[in-house]
């Protein structure tokens, strides 16, 4: 599945592109394997949305959304898109001002919310900007409504593995910040078990770009590497109807955190973005007391 976009793109952001569309397909393909092991024959839908910009430079993407036995709800997004800021919000973007609006940005986005309450949900993501700076963003959390110690071990070191490849500073520094980001404070309570965050991690010049650019894509296979293993590890547990009950209160707290805190959905929204492929992130069905 392929995107056309509506204007020239820089040879970097084609190049991460590339990278996350191919990225997109080798997850999806890898879903599609767990649900026919499960005897589901579920597939992705993809859905292909055009932004229009008053400028012309506007982009689009493709949402890919797949419901089965195994994954209730999985969304995998990839959009390229370009244009300028409004100008209330340019000033809170690395980079950019009222003066200076323009931008593109290209990215994967995935949220996964599973049948099973003892199998984690996930999120991943990772981007590249350019406004009058350019850098890559991104990282992946777990999102256990039922935690298990193994499973979180796993997720933490397969990540860190990927970020001490290419700096051993990287992985304390942005588990630190999946902590603080991930937090709910009118909650008091962190989202889930945490994994990585990291953002403006700036591309200077050509060298800059290629050493972030692999990170980003060990951020990636970091993901492919270690979260289809906890699926296929949990997804046959038995459940009881206390185990629905914990998952669905536990999305409630999930959905608080992505409409009143999540940057990539103010992103989203306040550029014009596909209104569905931003809020595929909230889950199919949740609970408040």
């Amino acid at each position: 599945m392929t995107e056309t976009p509506s204007a020239d793109w820089t040879d970097s952001t084609a190049r991460a592109r590339a990278w996350f569309e191919e990225l997109r397909d080798r997850i999806c393909a890898t879903f599609e394997a767990i649900e026919r092991e499960a005897g589901s024959d579920a597939s992705f839908a993809y859905t292909p949305w055009q932004r229009d910009a008053a400028d012309g430079h506007g982009g689009g993407g493709v949402q890919g959304l797949m419901k089965g036995k195994v994954f209730e709800k999985v969304g995998v997004n990839v959009s390229t898109v370009g244009g300028a800021f409004s100008p209330d919000f340019a000033h809170t973007i690395n980079g950019a001002d009222a003066q200076n609006p323009g931008f593109t940005a290209t990215g994967i986005s995935l949220v996964a919310h599973m049948a099973n309450p003892h199998v984690p949900a996930v999120h991943m993501n990772t981007r590249f900007l350019t406004t009058q700076k350019a850098w890559f963003g991104g990282g992946g959390d777990l999102n256990p409504p039922i935690p298990y110690d193994d499973d979180t071990a796993d997720f933490h070191a397969t990540y860190k593995a990927a970020c001490d490849a290419h700096d051993p500073a990287y992985y304390p520094k942005f588990k630190a910040w999946a902590d603080d980001y991930f937090y709910i404070p009118h909650r008091k309570v962190h989202r889930g078990v945490g994994g990585i965050f990291y953002d403006h991690l700036e591309c200077a010049d050509a060298a800059g770009f290629e050493a972030n650019f692999a990170f980003t894509r060990a951020v990636g296979q970091a993901f492919l590497d270690v979260y289809p293993g906890l699926v296929r590890r949990r997804m046959a547990m038995d459940w009881t109807a206390q185990d629905k009950a914990r998952q669905l209160a536990w999305r409630g707290r999930y959905a608080e955190f992505n409409l009143v805190y999540d940057r990539g959905t103010l992103f989203g929204l306040k550029t014009g973005g596909n209104i569905d492929a931003i809020l595929m992130s909230l889950p199919p069905e949740a609970t408040w007391a």
